[in-house]
Formats: C-alpha cells, structure tokens, sequence
C-alpha cells in the first residue's frame, strides 16, 4: 500500500479497497497498526488495532452498526469514540479520518505521534523472578 500526503492527511485508499463490514490494517513507523474499519453505510472510522481489554486486534472483528467485536472476547467497542460498551470498561485511541471523493485519509501528525506508546501483551504465563533469601 502506498501513501501520500496532502497538507497534513495522508492517502491511506479508496474507500471501495475496504470491506464492507471489515477493515485495512495501516502499518506505522512507530506503534502498534491503525484499523481503518468501514460499515455497511459506507462511513469509515479508524482505531488503534488494539482492544482495551486483552490486546486483541480489532481488525479481526466484526463490525456491526458504528461498532466492532473484538475477536478474543466480544467486547463490544465503538467505532466513533473506541468506548468500550458497558458493562465493559476501557477504551481504546481513536485517529480522526477524512473520506473525500472516495478516497480514505488520516492525520499525518496522529500517526506518526498519537498513542505510540501502546504495546500488545505477549501470550503465554507471566514470568516472575524468584527471589530467594538464604538464611546461613
């Protein structure tokens, strides 16, 4: 994927090379992917591709209505404000996206800059170091 930068957007695509109920990941230079996510009427959010709850990859979940499921555990988020739905609590950033004459873009400045400090959590059991006082 290519992109191009206008002023401060960035050309990410055209909104027809996104899936209707689906997403595009948007890779970065620094931090975790963008999920530029499309519903069925043609409006388009983008989210960091991380849920608040576990990490999961939005990208990978359903969208329905102006929300996605996160594929690991339902969460429902919302594709406006990345508000976990209650009960759930959490929420995950969300980058402003610009649809002009079909083509998809996003803030140059929030992609190279917003929420790159966040991590996706490794799989597998925590690992703890063991400390021992030995007593002579």
């Amino acid at each position: 994927m290519s992109t191009t930068t206008t002023n401060h957007w960035t050309l990410i695509c055209k909104v027809e090379d996104i899936p209707v109920l689906g997403s595009r990941r948007v890779a970065r230079e620094a931090g975790l992917e963008v999920a530029v996510f499309r519903n069925d009427k043609d409006e388009v959010f983008a989210l960091l591709d991380r849920c608040p709850h576990k990490g999961g990859p939005l990208s990978q979940g359903i969208v329905f209505g102006t929300s996605v499921a996160c594929p690991l555990h339902n969460w429902t988020i919302g594709l406006c404000d990345g508000q976990a739905s209650a009960p759930d609590e959490g929420c995950t950033p969300r980058f402003a996206v610009k649809v002009e004459d079909g083509e998809v873009f996003l803030d140059a400045d929030e992609l190279a800059t917003h929420a790159t400090e966040e991590t996706r959590p490794v799989a597998g059991p925590a690992r703890r170091t063991l400390s021992i006082n030995v007593v002579a």
